[in-house]
């Protein structure tokens, strides 16, 4: 999920040999030996909502994979790696060459979406037919220590339209479904309530009703049941519509009205979860119609390796917390509180499917010995995740498609067959592994491999 300026990204400087290869002419012609995998150096984003110097998980992958220090007042939020405009990662092609700035290469670097364009059979046959010479997911680590903004992606059809309209905001036309896989405590607002929850709310927090109306709200509150799924839909379609629509006077009025009532009534009872997140977002978002819009959605907690997918059209919003992030490639987001940027309230309001209830969970599942994976709804992508133990090892077969594997802590060695050799890999290494590689990985002596796997969707493979 993304919440952002698109400044210009900061690009590492570690160096790499990448080893030689013959391509094929043609997608699908037969290969002697397939392309080798690629160490990546990628791109980190620095918004103002992530963790700061060594607490960031993003910064410490930055370091081990750049070798810059880390600054310590600087908040590191992002860690991109594919081939996105807004967060290219780079091939080194000899060791002598050096980037200073992603606009200025040097002689032998190339990003990776250019090398992949030059060496389409690394996506294998399959991925080139279904999405062209281009890596169709997008790989990110997130450090987030400052809510991002209540937000949605769009869906393709919705998505070329807005970029076709504004393409300075709406980055590309491809839509953003997304998994989210959290390394530490992680905590989102994510889908709307229940119509049950959804009474609960407009009886207990009157700041939506003086926002909404009497009349809105009691068409909720009063009814004993709900004529079909389309009557919840258009009512809540309604309500959120016209919460978010609220004048900048009324919101400035209420939000400090809802934080002195909620200060007052916690010195006499104990405040719900729902509730205290609500005072942490006045702090982080003061008079942002986003801090009452809260009460309306799922608030998730995710304990590390637990994940959940958002599909298009779906309103949420990151709290805090690291997570591993995989997407379609695209960097379409459409805002509507809880930040300063752009909002576009009236096209997210009205592209919502207003889908209600509490979002499906994943928790992986087991593949072979220290791997499971994280199956999505998607076809562009799917994610295993790899604990591997002291002095332990494990084998990534073969598959017809391209993968990104990412080092999140530990070290060890990564051996490659056909021809065989072996590399050492430590946190922040990330590698883009072209189809047909057979990939074994073993951990040092003294700490585990914590490893993530990003890939096209093995369903899209039959």
């Amino acid at each position: 999920m993304a919440d952002r300026n698109l400044p210009r990204p900061r690009i590492g400087l570690r160096l790499c040999l990448c080893l030689s290869f013959r391509a094929p002419d043609q997608v699908g012609e037969a290969m002697e030996a397939p392309p080798r995998p690629l160490r990546l150096r990628c791109s980190v984003q620095n918004y103002d909502w992530g963790r700061f110097g060594e607490e960031s998980t993003v910064a410490r992958l930055f370091e081990g994979n750049s070798g810059s220090e880390i600054e310590l007042g600087r908040p590191y939020a992002e860690f991109w790696m594919g081939t996105h405009e807004s967060g290219p990662s780079f091939v080194v092609a000899s060791p002598e060459a050096a980037v200073a700035e992603a606009e200025c290469l040097a002689p032998g670097v190339v990003t990776l979406k250019k090398w992949i364009g030059e060496n389409p059979g690394a996506l294998g046959v399959k991925v080139v037919q279904k999405w062209g010479k281009n890596l169709p997911f997008l790989f990110k680590v997130l450090s987030v220590a400052k809510a991002l903004s209540i937000q949605a992606h769009p869906d393709k059809e919705l998505a070329r339209m807005l970029h076709k309209m504004r393409p300075s905001v709406y980055k590309d036309p491809n839509h953003k479904p997304e998994m989210a896989i959290a390394l530490t405590e992680f905590r989102a607002l994510c889908g709307f309530v229940n119509i049950e929850e959804l009474k609960d709310v407009l009886v207990g927090v009157p700041e939506i009703t003086e926002l909404i109306g009497n009349e809105e709200a009691s068409k909720i509150i009063g009814s004993k049941d709900l004529d079909g799924y389309l009557d919840a839909k258009a009512l809540l379609r309604s309500i959120f519509t016209k919460l978010m629509s609220a004048s900048k006077e009324a919101v400035l009025e209420l939000v400090p009205k809802l934080k002195d009532r909620l200060d007052v009534e916690s010195k006499i009872r104990t405040l719900t979860e729902k509730e205290q997140l609500v005072l942490l977002l006045e702090k982080q978002y003061q008079a942002d119609v986003g801090v009452i819009a809260a009460f309306l959605f799922n608030y998730v907690k995710l304990s590390p390796g637990e994940a959940l997918y958002i599909g298009s059209n779906e309103p949420h919003a990151y709290i805090s917390g690291d997570c591993i992030e995989c997407m379609a490639a695209s960097d379409n987001v459409v805002r509507a509180g809880l930040t300063a940027k752009y909002i576009d309230v009236p096209t997210l309001c009205s592209m919502l499917t207003y889908k209600q209830g509490f979002p499906e969970i994943l928790r992986g599942v087991p593949i072979y010995s220290y791997v499971s994976r994280y199956t999505p709804p998607f076809d562009e992508f799917e994610v295993d995740r790899c604990l591997l133990p002291p002095k332990e090892s494990v084998v990534f077969s073969a598959i017809p498609g391209p993968s990104i594997f990412v080092i999140v802590a530990g070290e060890g060695t990564m051996q490659i067959s056909s021809p065989a050799e072996e590399r050492k890999v430590i946190q922040g290494d990330a590698f883009f592994v072209p189809a047909q590689n057979e990939i074994r990985l073993i951990a040092s002596a003294d700490a585990p491999i914590h490893l993530y796997r990003a890939g096209v969707n093995n369903r899209v493979f039959g």
